[in-house]
């Protein structure tokens, strides 16, 4: 089992530069899954100095994929394409700012065939600004074809 400080981003994720939107996987057990975010100027989801709504979800979204990237390639799996199923519950206090350090938290309330449903929070400094339910849809395309 590789840990995770072993592996970068690129091989936990589909998604390429510049559409990441997670620097790190932080950690990851069989309920929670933890990664950050600094937000740069040049992020494509930043406007007037701003990470937009569209960039949070995906944030949430890239940490579902990283969770199951790193589950995936400790079991000798590639590293699949998921989509978004849903979004409920969707809450924003608030956007944050450039320079903003991010830490988004997935629990994992259901997992059904190829479906995860997870409750996910953003926070920034402890200051929990984002919260939604999520549900990823796994499919079986590789992320590397």
């Amino acid at each position: 089992m590789k840990a995770i400080d072993e592996l970068t981003i690129e091989e936990l994720i589909p998604q390429r530069p510049p559409f990441v939107m997670i620097d790190r996987l932080v950690s990851s057990d069989e309920v929670y899954s933890i990664t950050e975010l600094t937000v740069r100027e040049d992020n494509l989801f930043v406007e007037d100095g701003r990470l937009s709504a569209s960039g949070l979800i995906e944030n949430i979204a890239q940490t579902c994929a990283a969770r199951i990237g790193y589950i995936n390639l400790n079991h000798g799996q590639t590293v699949k394409i998921g989509v978004i199923g849903s979004i409920s519950n969707l809450n924003i206090e608030r956007t944050p700012k450039v320079g903003e350090k991010l830490t988004t938290t997935i629990k994992l309330l259901e997992e059904v065939f190829q479906m995860t449903l997870v409750e996910a929070v953003i926070a920034s400094d402890n200051e929990e600004i984002v919260q939604a339910n999520m549900k990823i849809a796994l499919t079986d395309i590789d992320s590397k074809n």
